[in-house]
């Protein structure tokens, strides 16, 4: 019951044009109230086609200023605690357990089902509480970026998404490069006919070699900018989205090589499974890349929707050949002593799978690419010492994933026949902490990024309720997939 550690790591939605989707699934009607259905919804002009105004200068804050070494020590602190307080109220269920298993076992199965989950969700949480984004120094930036668009049969999407970048309000010279990656379909002949209407100037490359990582490194090939951003082929942007990533990046200090932008749900009404995904990438998601955004170390600045300097991506030899490209390339990017930015303001929306098999599919591909990159940069090798606790994390995740299929699942329907050796009546306790968690994390996302941006979230109580309870289940059984999949070598697909 744990979706946030989730996040550590078909057919798709289109509409006749950005702003029309925009209007369907994030907007309220031009009068300002809620769409009938409910998702996110915003007053009149807003959402895709609204502005975001930078705040000008502030004076400097009088409270207290808490570095960020001390958040990182005071989270450390408080989730400590909450271990300590955990072993306390638990060790009745352990020594129940080990009546049955042995004290060792019990120790090691009560550990990965409840303490080193609590542990960590209470690291995120108290993260979450020290969370200020720092203000933009550079509000409106004009430096040149290119866009990158990596695409494969992608031709009922393509077209919302070159209209997205045509509609952006960066004053800056934007060059966007789609590289086809042997589309069998009419990628190409939407791409140009969406720039053309929408009078964007569209290059367009092709790159036989299959795999996303050889057609990014294609474009790469080609950019002369400092920055490059790379956009998926389903992915809708935010008006401000690019001037809010450009901006940040130009904000900070010099060893900051990337910028993770937020990504959203673009297709949250289609689907049972595109619903539970809404409040994924909502809550689980974007929290998760708050908090290690506050210490400097996101940890995957995601193919969907990031900025990086391109010296910094050549420097770590591009996009690598791997199933996470982006999670390896980002660790590479931490490797070589340099930071890596998230913000929440710049947001995109793409399209979440809309069916069993292709989210199946899609988050056992998220957990290869995680053990991609524990493989390649383990934790330790990590020259920043917020990386090494932060990618530590991520170590644990195979492990709480598979103790949860094969201990907490199994447990639950011994429960059900009444055997309570894992799985006891005090287990529905865990409810309300967990709906407390998600609470805050709630207060923060709408607070902090919807409020600013005129976006409300739509009321859905069965989702979010059954995303509280049943999705986690799913998720790691997805995972454990995809673990046992790279374990075993099996071949690579990008869908």
């Amino acid at each position: 019951m744990n979706p946030p550690l989730a996040s550590l790591v078909g057919r798709r939605g289109r509409s006749s044009s950005p702003a029309q989707y925009a209007e369907d699934e994030f907007l309220a009607s031009a009068t300002g109230t809620e769409a009938p259905s409910g998702g996110v919804s915003a007053p009149p002009l807003s959402g895709m086609h609204r502005s975001y105004a930078v705040p000008g200068p502030t004076a400097a804050p009088t409270r207290h200023y808490i570095s960020v070494g001390q958040k990182f020590s005071i989270a450390l602190a408080v989730a400590t605690l909450w271990l300590a307080a955990s072993v306390w109220i638990s060790w009745p269920w352990i020594t129940a357990l080990a009546q049955h298993v042995t004290i060792v076992p019990a120790l090691v199965i009560v550990s990965l089902l409840a303490f080193a989950p609590g542990f960590v969700v209470a690291f995120l949480v108290v993260g979450l509480a020290f969370d200020r984004q720092p203000p933009f120094k550079v509000a409106s930036p004009r430096d040149p970026v290119t866009v990158v668009i990596a695409a494969r049969n992608e031709e009922a999407a393509i077209g919302d998404t070159v209209r997205s970048l045509a509609e952006q309000d960066y004053e800056g010279d934007v060059r966007v490069i789609l590289v086809d990656n042997g589309s069998s379909d009419d990628t190409i002949g939407v791409a140009r006919r969406a720039a053309r209407a929408s009078k964007l100037a569209l290059e367009i490359l092709e790159e036989s070699t299959a795999g996303k990582s050889h057609a990014l490194n294609r474009g790469l090939g080609q950019v002369t900018s400092d920055f490059v951003i790379t956009v998926d082929a389903d992915t809708l942007l935010q008006r401000s989205a690019i001037r809010l990533l450009v901006a940040r990046i130009a904000s900070s200090p010099a060893e900051v090589s990337a910028v993770a932008g937020a990504v959203l749900v673009r297709n949250s009404r289609s689907t049972f499974w595109s619903r539970l995904q809404t409040w994924d990438y909502f809550l689980g998601i974007a929290s998760v890349k708050r908090m290690q955004g506050l210490f400097q170390n996101t940890l995957v600045a995601q193919g969907a929707f990031s900025l990086y300097r391109s010296d910094a991506v050549r420097d770590a030899g591009g996009w690598p050949d791997a199933i996470g490209e982006d999670i390896v390339l980002t660790w590479k990017i931490l490797n070589n002593g340099a930071k890596v930015f998230f913000e929440p303001l710049a947001v995109a929306f793409t399209s979440a799978p809309e069916t069993f098999r292709v989210l199946a599919r899609q988050r056992s591909r998220w957990a290869r690419g995680m053990i991609e990159g524990l493989r390649t940069v383990p934790p330790w090798r990590h020259q920043n010492g917020y990386a090494r606790v932060l990618t530590g994390f991520n170590l644990m995740i195979p492990l709480l994933d598979t103790a949860y299929v094969l201990l907490w699942l199994p447990g639950l329907v011994m429960a059900l026949f009444g055997v309570y050796w894992i799985v006891g009546p005090m287990t529905v306790a865990v409810l309300p902490v967990t709906l407390l968690v998600y609470g805050v994390l709630f207060y923060y996302q709408n607070q902090r990024v919807f409020k600013p941006l005129g976006l409300r979230v739509r009321r859905s109580v069965l989702s979010l309720f059954l995303f509280v309870v049943v999705y986690q289940a799913f998720m790691s059984a997805f995972s454990v997939l995809g673990y046992v999949q790279e374990l075993t070598r099996r071949a690579r697909r990008w869908k």
